[in-house]
């Protein structure tokens, strides 16, 4: 799940730091995606004190949260369906149509989120410019190898521009989908591939995802 996905679980959290926790395996990704990490195996370090026990704790629910949604059935057949519909649109371009059916769904998610005013994407932030610097350091110099410096810069950057904000208009998924393909592929989008994007992805919400909620009352009845 994407961020303000896994935002809503954690939305009546009190503690920044869990929230943070929620997101921090994604953020470490966007930074390296060779991260792979183990807090738990750091967990007589990080139980220690208060604030990096509530980032792991929000860290074990986002895995978890990853899980159930990976391996539920509104998963396995939106991403099937999604991608049918996305591959005439991407025939011409190097972009895998599962792969952006995977991201695509995430992504739309989180804009029914915001649309549908069930989380508020600036008190997100509020919560992440509330944790401090201090701590985010240390708890990721204790889980393992990480350019620190790099992902304060990154994170920083991150709560600044808020950019999930853009997510409720169902417009400017396209830019966000296409720029995280080109992570993956070298190609060039157009104005066009853009609109012919857009337009697949508004038909498909509004044919396919009237029930969204399901999953979220899915995995939420699953967890611990």
């Amino acid at each position: 799940m994407n961020f303000l996905s896994h935002y809503y679980f954690e939305r009546y959290s009190s503690h920044s730091e869990r929230i943070l926790g929620a997101l921090l395996p994604d953020l470490l990704k966007n930074v390296d995606k060779r991260y792979n990490f183990h807090p738990q195996r750091f967990e007589e370090t990080l139980f220690a004190h208060p604030k990096t026990m509530w980032i792991s704790e929000g860290w074990y629910r986002h895995v978890e949260v990853d899980r159930l949604f990976h391996a539920s059935g509104f998963f396995l057949d939106h991403t099937h369906a999604l991608r049918r519909k996305l591959d005439p649109v991407v025939t011409h371009l190097p972009i895998r149509a599962s792969f952006l059916a995977h991201v695509a769904l995430e992504l739309l998610l989180d804009h029914l989120l915001i649309d549908h005013t069930l989380v508020n994407p600036n008190r997100l932030y509020e919560h992440l410019e509330h944790v401090q610097k201090a701590t985010i350091e240390r708890y990721i110099r204790t889980i393992g190898e990480v350019d620190v410096e790099r992902f304060l810069i990154f994170y920083q950057r991150f709560v600044t521009s808020r950019y999930i904000l853009g997510y409720a208009d169902i417009n400017n998924l396209s830019y966000a989908l296409f720029n995280i393909c080109r992570r993956v592929w070298t190609f060039e989008s157009t104005a066009e591939d853009r609109d012919r994007l857009t337009a697949c992805l508004q038909l498909y919400r509004e044919q396919h995802l009237l029930n969204y909620m399901d999953i979220f009352h899915e995995i939420q009845d699953k967890m611990v």
